[in-house]
Formats: structure tokens, sequence, C-alpha cells
């Protein structure tokens, strides 16, 4: 592992990481914000997920959220989005496929699938890193994200009940296999055959019986993409199917940005920090 960049804040340490991935057989970058609290023992540890066109460096730069961290004690991990390089298959101008938009999937089609396995990234390489080198307690796990990242935590929880003690989204996309922006991109990692995307999809997960035990999810009314690509209403409707506990809270006048975002990552952190104990 290469430390890219180290700084000192919040009397924690922001750190940027680079490392030959084996899953996505490219470098990839990742960001590493451990609180002071650290210094005296492990803390936990609490996932970041990017939205789309984005790197680790958005929400590190963007989110806000070391105070909080800090305050809290928790260890924030922002990974990329997707894999990079000349060697990985692009597709240049399409700010929905490609790079920048893995969509936390394994892509099971050519020439993606080589690649394209951020799902394998995020739950089994990063997290084996994260814990040989950073002061981590791996049993006290959170994650959360936004956009394409709100759909990554979303999915990435209910895929692996009991490995994350808390989950929640800023803006997620909640139903991508049906969703103009996300419903292409599925096509082309995952084949064309429907069935084969419910297990990246949250609603079709909590459909097909997948649980959590609650979630916490924030969304702005005036996200212009509410109507056609985020579609909440759509999560609420198979948690209230299912029993499940959810939190959705519709945040008027805010958008899609990180000015959005920045505004509840405090209450999300603390929210995470009370289930990781």
């Amino acid at each position: 592992m290469e430390t890219v960049s180290k700084a000192l804040s919040h009397g924690g340490v922001q750190g940027v990481y680079r490392h030959e991935a084996a899953t996505t057989r490219c470098p990839m970058t990742f960001a590493v914000f451990v609180p002071p609290q650290a210094r005296d023992g492990v803390v936990p540890v609490l996932w970041y997920l990017s939205g789309l066109t984005c790197t680790h460096a958005n929400v590190m730069e963007k989110g806000e959220y070391r105070a909080a961290a800090a305050r809290h004690g928790v260890i924030i991990v922002a990974p990329d989005t997707s894999p990079r390089g000349p060697d990985v298959p692009d597709e240049p101008g399409n700010w929905q496929f490609g790079s920048g938009a893995g969509f936390y999937v394994d892509a099971t089609e050519a020439p993606y699938a080589a690649n394209y396995r951020m799902y394998s990234y995020v739950t089994q390489e990063l997290p084996a890193l994260v814990a040989a080198e950073f002061p981590a307690d791996m049993s006290r796990q959170g994650i959360f994200g936004h956009s394409m990242g709100g759909h990554g935590a979303l999915t990435i929880a209910l895929k692996n009940p009991g490995r994350y003690r808390s989950c929640s989204a800023f803006a997620p996309i909640v139903q991508p296999s049906t969703a103009d922006w996300s419903r292409p991109a599925l096509e082309k990692y995952l084949g064309p055959d429907a069935k084969a995307w419910r297990a990246w999809d949250a609603c079709a997960l909590i459909e097909d019986g997948h649980r959590l035990p609650e979630l916490l999810v924030d969304q702005g009314t005036a996200d212009s993409f509410l109507d056609t690509g985020l579609r909440p209403w759509l999560l609420r409707e198979a948690c209230e199917r299912a029993g499940m506990p959810l939190t959705l809270t519709m945040r008027e006048g805010y958008d899609h940005s990180y000015f959005f975002i920045s505004t509840f990552m405090a209450d999300h952190i603390a929210w995470h920090a009370a289930r990781l104990g």
C-alpha cells in the first residue's frame, strides 16, 4: 500500500492511499480518516460510497465529515467508484457507465467482467487491507453513500446481513433495474436478463426476503433526479410491505449536490455511531 498523502485534521489523520487491486486488476485509490481516539485502540469503521462521476476525493473535499467522525471516534473509508486506467474498458463521454460508474456490482459480461468487480472490491479486498493497515474494529462496521453510492450501500448491506450494524443513504437510486440512468448500465455489466439484476436492486432484494434492522434515508425535494432516477417512495413501499423500519426524510428545497450531503452528514454519522457503539 502506497501513501499518497496525509494531513492532520480535527486531531485525526486524513490519508489517501493507493494499491494494486487483485479484484479490479488495476491500481485503486481510497481515502481513510482515522480519528484521534484510534491512538488508544481500535475504533468502528464507517464506509462511504460515492455517486456517479465521483472518486474518493469528492466526499473527502466536500463532505465535511471529519469533525463529526472525530467527535464520535469513527474511521471513515471512502473507496473509488470504479476501476480506472488505460487497460480498463470504458465509454468516454458516457458519465452513467464505465469510469466513475461501477454501480458496486460484479460484472458478468465481457469485456467488463475482468475489471468491474466493485462489489467484491468493497466487501472483500479493501476491508482486508483496512483491517491489516489501520486500527479498525471490523466487528463494528456501518455503511452509507450518495446516489449510486446510496444504491451500493443499500444493496451491500442487504446482501451481507449481520456484517453492517447500520446503513443509511443520501438520495439513493433505490430501484436501479427500472431507473432511466441505471438500467442501461446494469444491462451492459450483467447482461440482458433482467432477472439477474434483482441481486443488485435494493427494492428487489427486500421483495425477495433480504432484511435490515432499520434504514435511514435523506432526500432533497429539489433534486433534479428525484422523479426519474431516485424515486424514494419505491423504497418506502417495499419496506412497508416487508415490515422493515425506514426513516425517510424529504428535505425541502435541497438538491442532489454536496451542499445537501454536507448539511446532513453530521446527523448520519451520529446515527451510525449510536449503533456502532
